[in-house]
């Protein structure tokens, strides 16, 4: 099971930023099973290159949802699944950024669809989405927008999966097993590292 996912964020410093706007498709790998789209109101300010990137102004922010309002319902969703991003670290980072603020600690397994079209597609000039939709012909009836977006990488994804199946090398299942607890620790040390000054103690799964 997979969570195709993109999400904006309002800008600003690294680990102070927060997010905006959110789109979720659970997808079983043959059809769209569930899915969340929704503005999220970010307690703080959306920087203006956002707002002109995005069009989102923080007026359309103000009768939106807060975080904890759709917590639950992310949980739900992402439960047992794979969250699917392109450049999936930012999304996944700002998921359990979130979460960690809730005093809730979010651990998925992730893939990367950029890190899967450089497997299956090696040799293009670049792997952006903007790329990636022109180079295999994929619509989105806008950019920067959280829903667009991920349905555009929901329709990348796919053609991966297809590509990975052709080419019976099984690039998919390798990208899925290179995450997991450490990857997530180091994403929270490097925002604890960005805000905090002082000592860090570095433990495994046993408290070592």
């Amino acid at each position: 099971m997979f969570c195709v996912l993109d999400i904006e964020g309002s800008g600003g410093p690294y680990g102070k930023e927060a997010m905006i706007e959110i789109a979720v498709f659970r997808y079983s790998g043959e059809e769209i099973e569930d899915q969340l789209i929704s503005l999220v109101h970010p307690h703080r300010n959306v920087q203006p290159f956002v707002s002109k990137m995005t069009g989102i102004t923080e007026k359309m922010l103000v009768r939106a949802p807060r975080f904890h309002e759709i917590a639950k319902r992310l949980i739900e969703i992402t439960e047992g699944a794979v969250i699917v991003g392109h450049n999936v670290d930012f999304d996944y980072r700002m998921l359990r950024q979130e979460f960690a603020r809730l005093g809730y600690e979010f651990e998925r397994e992730t893939l990367d669809t950029i890190k899967l079209a450089q497997d299956l597609y090696p040799g293009l000039k670049a792997y952006g989405l903007d790329a990636m939709c022109d180079e295999l012909d994929i619509f989105r009836t806008s950019k920067h927008r959280a829903e667009s977006d991920a349905r555009a990488t929901l329709e990348l994804f796919k053609l991966l999966q297809e590509k990975d199946r052709t080419k019976g090398i099984s690039r998919l299942g390798e990208r899925i097993k290179s995450t997991g607890y450490h990857k997530d620790k180091m994403i929270d040390l490097q925002r604890s590292v960005k805000k905090n000054k002082g000592v860090f103690y570095l433990h495994d799964k046993d408290g070592e």
